[in-house]
């Protein structure tokens, strides 16, 4: 006998020796054995090899091989077992355990339908909505959620989930209060944080900074995962009554997942499934704000613009709630209507401009708005039966218009500016994208400076429609950023600041390129800005008190000395009065023919840390127009 085979392992059905059996007849029947008995069991270690099922599970989701020897038994009963036995639970690191079970049947039925049905098979649900119920903590929640929400995707699972019928309301409860329920519970007072958590959130390799940061995104996926189990219901008109209460449909727009949590649809996504239904369209509409919100959306320049525009033209669409919001929603849509491809969603401003167009009752701003619409579209038709040289002559004809615009900018007469800008763009050719968007951008530019940020909105808005790639013109990003910073909106200023600093990222233009891969020191103050205005714990510590840390009489709100990620500009880089060098366009760079695949498939690390590298910033901004540039 070898010396390996001397040493017998001191724990009888040991889980990792048993993986380790190269008989497959017999490891089989060793783990089958062990999830059979696992949950009877009183062992110290029992973590242990719950611990290695959890990185076993999420490695390889479409394993079926522990889903055909019962570990979705095994885990139900240990949920069970902690939820009963608060003695075992307490005992040891068992404390761990009911959130590696909710975790490991979630991961196992993520992919696959046939796991999803075996998990019903075997009763998970019932104390997976026990833990939803916060008979636990908020950690232990946000993993049931994550389950149920998967088991709840599939048409063969949903009934025994809807058959639950305490889901939905928990699931909306969640929703609502998850960002509260993390800060007075975890993040609010850091030396009271519970051992366990703190080793969840980061598998022991932070202090208390990394702890409150792993917060933020764990309550951020709270919410979004309660969402998407919620969304499952909304595709069923029956359940759309218990969703469409007005107290639940005006928070939606504003769950949006923050920065930590970017990839999930969240809140207009489960706005777009209702307006999918008659029956959701009229809460909607009726909704307090819900308009004005959904037209922010949908001017956004993020994943998620698309399922906004789609909310507003079934609104339009619907006789029933069409003349409710066509006079809130036009304006916007106008804006839009020059995109044409969004993504995978091709002739997006076609299908604007075509539900436009059979709209009736409404004001007789909205009938002109989109009277000039429907004009330019004409206009395009009619310019392409012109002769080659009568368009150089009006495009000749804008571009001195345009520098008259110019000289007006640099003495001062912004107004005059402006409507020199307008005339140029009544002159363009509308096949003259290029030559546009520096119009409108320069107007937007101008309108900001005359403290009318609606209206900068709105050129800005066009600017980017008309660009190739959509939505990546830089300096209508900033300008854009600033009009909304005017409103207050926190939000939408803040996602078009950080995509302006990717653009500088990447741009030619002296006026943009990022020195030394500094991020320009104007748009680093308004993220800092707007980071802590849109922090996504906000409204919990305005409601419940700051941060209180031991030996600090004050209270802290947000991440005050986090440090930014990114490198940050010198005094010594930017001009004496602290102000930026970006001016009005000129004429358009050079198309980059890669830069938009270059966008699309720019390094995800990178991407990472240029979307969530600004926390804890501070206030301030300001801009300086160059004199000779457009």
């Amino acid at each position: 006998m070898d010396k390996a085979s001397s040493q017998e392992c001191p724990y009888p059905g040991c889980f990792f020796c048993v993986m380790k059996e190269g008989n497959p007849s017999k490891r089989r029947s060793c783990i089958l054995k062990f999830f059979r008995d696992l949950p009877s069991q009183d062992d110290d270690g029992q973590v242990l090899p719950i611990s290695g099922l959890w990185n076993t599970a999420m490695a390889h989701p479409n394993d079926p091989e522990f889903i055909e020897l019962g570990i979705f038994e095994c885990m139900s009963a240990l949920i069970w077992k902690g939820l009963k036995n608060r003695r075992w639970l307490s005992h040891d690191q068992n404390i761990y355990i009911p959130y590696y079970a909710a975790h490991i049947i979630g991961s196992y039925t993520m992919n696959m339908e046939e796991f999803a049905e075996r998990a019903v098979e075997a009763g998970v649900i019932a104390p997976l909505v026990e833990l939803l119920r916060g008979r636990l903590t908020w950690v232990e929640q946000r993993v049931a959620v994550r389950a149920l929400g998967h088991l709840a995707t599939y048409p063969s699972t949903f009934p025994a989930v809807a058959d639950h019928g305490e889901i939905l309301e928990l699931a909306i409860q969640l929703a609502m209060s998850s960002l509260e329920i993390v800060y007075s519970h975890f993040y609010q007072y850091p030396d009271r944080r519970l051992s366990y958590h703190c080793d969840l959130l980061t598998r022991g390799m932070g202090g208390v900074e990394m702890e409150s940061r792993k917060a933020e995104e764990w309550a951020s996926q709270l919410q979004c995962w309660s969402l998407q189990l919620i969304n499952c219901f909304a595709f069923k008109p029956e359940f759309l009554p218990t969703l469409c209460k007005p107290e639940f449909l005006v928070n939606l727009p504003v769950m949006w997942g923050g920065l930590v949590n970017e990839n999930s649809p969240a809140g207009i996504g489960l706005l777009r499934t209702i307006c999918q239904h008659k029956l959701g369209r009229g809460p909607v509409s009726a909704c307090a704000g819900m308009i004005e919100a959904l037209c922010n959306i949908a001017r956004s320049s993020d994943d998620w613009q698309y399922m906004a525009i789609e909310c507003l033209l079934w609104l339009l669409q619907d006789p029933n709630t069409s003349h409710k919001v066509i006079d809130k929603a036009v304006p916007t849509l106008v804006d839009l209507a020059e995109i044409t491809n969004l993504g995978d969603h091709k002739k997006l401003g076609d299908s604007i401009v075509s539900v436009l167009q059979e709209c009736s009752s409404m004001g007789n701003r909205s009938r002109e708005l989109i009277e000039e619409t429907v004009n330019s579209r004409q206009r395009l038709k009619w310019e392409k039966s012109m002769p080659k040289e009568d368009l150089h002559i009006k495009q000749a004809a804008a571009l001195v218009v345009k520098l008259e615009g110019n000289s007006l900018f640099s003495s001062g007469d912004i107004a005059g500016a402006a409507e020199k800008y307008s005339e140029a763009l009544s002159l363009c050719p509308m096949r003259s994208k290029k030559e546009r968007v520096v119009l409108y951008s320069n107007r937007a530019q101008c309108h900001l400076l005359l403290q009318q940020p609606l209206v900068a909105i709105s050129d800005a808005t066009r600017a980017l429609c008309l660009h190739n790639p959509v939505n990546r013109h830089a300096k209508s990003l900033w300008r854009r950023a600033q009009a909304y910073d005017m409103l207050g909106l926190a939000k939408e200023s803040l996602l078009d600041a950080i995509l302006f600093i990717n653009e500088c990222s990447q741009s030619n233009d002296p006026d943009l390129s990022m020195r030394q891969n500094k991020v320009p020191d104007y748009a680093e103050r308004l993220v800092k800005k707007q980071m802590r205005a849109a922090w996504l714990f906000k409204e919990a510590a305005l409601k419940h008190g700051g941060v209180h840390r031991k030996g600090e009489e004050r209270e802290v709100y947000g991440n005050e000395t986090d440090d930014s990620e990114w490198e940050t500009a010198s005094e010594s880089d930017i001009g004496d009065d602290g102000r930026d060098h970006m001016g009005l366009d000129d004429e358009e760079e050079e198309e980059d023919e890669g830069h938009g695949e270059k966008w699309k498939n720019r390094d995800k690390s990178s991407e990472k840390n240029e979307k969530t590298s600004a926390k804890g910033m501070r206030h301030g901004y300001s801009i300086k127009l160059a004199e000779d540039e457009i």
